[in-house]
């Protein structure tokens, strides 16, 4: 499941109740977050206040219109919109004076709300090379990467899989999103290392980011097989996940991204309290 099929999703998700007075899990050393998207169908102050009483720091993909609900429950937008979309992004020349612009513009806006993170894509392969579109991003991304040491935000460039969710993505594998980190060469340009799309294209995903973490900003959960909850259907141990990246002293957020099947709250929960640690 995408983030844009998420919206498309039964009733009964939007219809399920939400769980009221569940205790935090103790708090751990890992900041977890959420994905609004996967929540899209509960009221943006229901989700932001539960999301506080859990024990949530962050809410991931939020609108700008909302960072003010996010702040209202101590809440922090921790990954925003940066510049591209996944098919449209920077392996492509063409596309950099308006990627460079809207980075400009999102960075400003994510500096002033203290947002410390902002997204974007490789884009489509489209029948490019690998090399070729590692090379036009490493130049895109070149432009921006001091408009953001400025502003102290970190650029995240996210790892997807092309073989489920994301057909003909092309930073769909570790290696090729660190070669564009290492080229850069900025501290302010990372990897959103997203574990569900790395374990369907790559898998090894302890070792993997322990050999990595330093080109890593924020990371992304969801069960595997099928994007559901952090649970005894798919096929990670994300408590010893959650353990080796905290041993690692990660400081950025860890975001749960998974599309809940179950009553949404207290999946949500469940996750929290596996990845406490």
């Amino acid at each position: 499941m995408t983030r844009r099929s998420a919206l498309l999703m039964s009733s009964s998700l939007a219809l399920a109740p939400l769980a009221k007075s569940l205790p935090a899990a103790p708090a751990g050393r890992l900041k977890q977050s959420a994905a609004r998207w996967c929540y899209s169908k509960i009221a943006m102050d229901d989700l932001c206040r539960q999301a506080a009483e859990l024990g949530l720091l962050g809410l991931d993909l939020v609108d700008e219109k909302d960072w003010p609900t996010c702040k209202k429950y101590g809440l922090v937008p921790a990954i925003v919109s940066g510049a591209g979309s996944i098919p449209v992004a920077w392996n492509r020349k063409e596309n950099h004076d308006k990627l460079e612009k809207d980075m400009r513009d999102n960075i400003a806006k994510a500096s002033a709300a203290k947002a410390p993170n902002v997204i974007t894509f490789s884009g489509n392969r489209k029948g490019l090379a690998d090399d070729e579109g590692r090379d036009t991003c490493i130049l895109g991304l070149k432009r921006v990467a001091k408009i953001a040491e400025d502003a102290g935000i970190t650029i995240c460039l996210e790892l997807l899989n092309s073989k489920v969710d994301h057909k003909d993505y092309q930073c769909d594998h570790t290696k090729w999103g660190v070669d564009v980190c290492k080229a850069v060469g900025s501290p302010r340009v990372k990897l959103l290392y997203d574990i569900y799309h790395m374990q369907i294209m790559e898998g090894d995903v302890i070792r993997t980011i322990r050999d990595n973490i330093q080109y890593i900003g924020h990371f992304h959960t969801g069960g595997v097989p099928g994007r559901h909850e952090l649970d005894e259907s798919q096929e990670l141990n994300w408590h010893t996940i959650a353990q080796a990246i905290a041993d690692l002293k990660f400081e950025g957020y860890f975001a749960h991204e998974f599309v809940p099947l179950k009553d949404p709250m207290t999946s949500l929960k469940q996750a929290i309290t596996l990845c406490t640690v």
